[in-house]
């Protein structure tokens, strides 16, 4: 099933971070628990872990642009 994942909030304030790190490149397989992106804010840098398993098929926001909390970062196929 095609889904696309939005960025996520790690803090209470937090209205935007910084794909800092994209640990999958698109086709790359991965299970519950592995870690898709790093997004960092101006308190903290935090890994974001896949919550199903599935497949990268695109990154949407690519490394080191800002996007908002909401916004699809990603589209993957999950299992």
């Amino acid at each position: 099933m095609k889904a696309t994942l939005t960025l996520v909030r790690v803090g209470m304030t937090m209205t935007e971070g910084t794909i800092v790190a994209w640990h999958l490149e698109p086709g790359d397989r991965f299970t519950t628990g592995d870690v898709l992106y790093t997004v960092e804010t101006e308190k903290v840098s935090h890994d974001v872990e896949a919550t199903a398993d599935g497949t990268l098929l695109e990154v949407l926001v690519p490394l080191d642009e800002d996007a908002e909390v909401g916004q699809p970062v990603c589209v993957v196929d999950l299992l």
